[in-house]
């Protein structure tokens, strides 16, 4: 099982302070949690594509090529990559040399984001959210798979004979997750191509999560797969710590209530009961984290938030030392401990390229 670190990249004032970082320093900031991650033994960073402020991601490879040249075990991920507004072409290019520049520990996370207005600004209509979403990817899957495209679809130009180059690395393109939080679209989606679903479940109470994730398990059964088990599902959550969990709600209680996204609404407590928001000491997380198993199931990834609401960097590195330290392995052990026999690993970029390696070997002896 892999476990990581997503951001969204806000620019958001520190409830404490008043004070509000500049984009340079956030920027600066998320290199600087990325390669904390990788220090404290996290498995992946993966990072948000935002075009609007009060975001500062707008271009999720320049960060990640820039994050590979500074680690050699962690992978690279976006949260979000916007099959709705961006090119296919673009995004088969980019993630393959991404691929290549950081040996091929890269993924990459499909979603329509939550920004309404991103579409006109690259020239699409809200309307065609899902249509978009799936002509896209059938376009991109042909555009990695196959060294010559031709292609006619309705949202942009034919191509003729067309070739993205740089090819994936070894062959095999980057693993795609299929990231949706209320859309059983994409959970379809997911499950057609035998991809990934990542349902990110902050905002969300675990029967709606339950819901979501068993659909994509039985879609990827359906057709043809492998079982419900076998899917490859990933969560997400959110968490802050100290080690008295008093302590972790006194501080984090005014990031919370001025939140941009869920301040100003229901109360922390509330809130925490209702989603998978932990606050507390780093055993309570572990315990949280390991009932997500009892309805999703055995999954693959787990995703934590840490850096949002205005928390300062030095407070998000120190949550890492609490995540990597006591946290992450305990969640390994325990995981693993429960794990039935058949339930396949997190995909890594080795294991694939050894799989695809196998599968003419095995048809020619059929």
């Amino acid at each position: 099982m892999q476990f990581g670190i997503f951001t969204v990249g806000d620019v958001t004032a520190d409830p404490t302070t008043g004070r509000v970082p500049g984009e340079h320093e956030r920027i600066k900031a998320m290199l600087a949690i990325a390669q904390k991650a990788e220090e404290v033994g996290l498995d992946v960073f993966a990072t948000g594509e935002h075009h609007n402020p009060p975001f500062v991601p707008s271009s999720p490879t320049t960060m990640l090529g820039y994050i590979a040249a500074r680690t050699e075990n962690l992978i690279l991920s976006t949260s979000t990559t916007l099959i709705t507004t961006n090119d296919p072409v673009k995004i088969a290019e980019d993630f393959a040399m991404l691929q290549h520049v950081a040996d091929g520990r890269v993924d990459v996370m499909m979603g329509r984001g939550n920004t309404g207005p991103v579409y006109p600004w690259f020239g699409k209509d809200i309307r065609d959210g899902i249509d978009l979403a799936v002509e896209n990817y059938a376009l991109l899957r042909r555009l990695w798979d196959e060294d010559t495209v031709t292609w006619n679809g309705k949202f942009r130009t034919p191509l003729q004979s067309f070739t993205s180059t740089p090819r994936p690395l070894d062959g095999v393109a980057p693993f795609v997750w299929h990231g949706s939080i209320r859309s059983p679209e994409i959970a379809e989606q997911a499950a057609y191509y035998g991809d990934g679903f990542f349902h990110n479940n902050i905002f969300w109470p675990a029967s709606h999560t339950r819901r979501m994730v068993d659909l994509y398990r039985q879609r990827y059964a359906h057709y043809g797969h492998g079982t419900p088990e076998q899917a490859i599902v990933g969560l997400g959550g959110q968490v802050f710590m100290a080690h008295n969990s008093q302590d972790a709600v006194r501080t984090f209680r005014p990031y919370f209530d001025n939140a941009p996204v869920y301040g100003h609404g229901p109360s922390l407590e509330e809130f925490t009961s209702q989603t998978p928001l932990t606050v507390g000491s780093p055993q309570q997380v572990i315990e949280r984290t390991l009932s997500f198993r009892d309805y999703a199931g055995d999954y693959q990834r787990q995703l934590f938030l840490i850096d949002h609401a205005g928390l300062p960097l030095k407070t998000v590195l120190e949550q890492l030392d609490l995540l990597g330290e006591e946290v992450v392995p305990v969640l390994r052990k325990e995981f693993a401990s429960l794990r039935p026999a058949g339930v396949p690993s997190a995909p890594t970029h080795p294991a694939r390229v050894a799989a695809a390696r196998r599968i003419p070997k095995e048809n020619a002896q059929a």
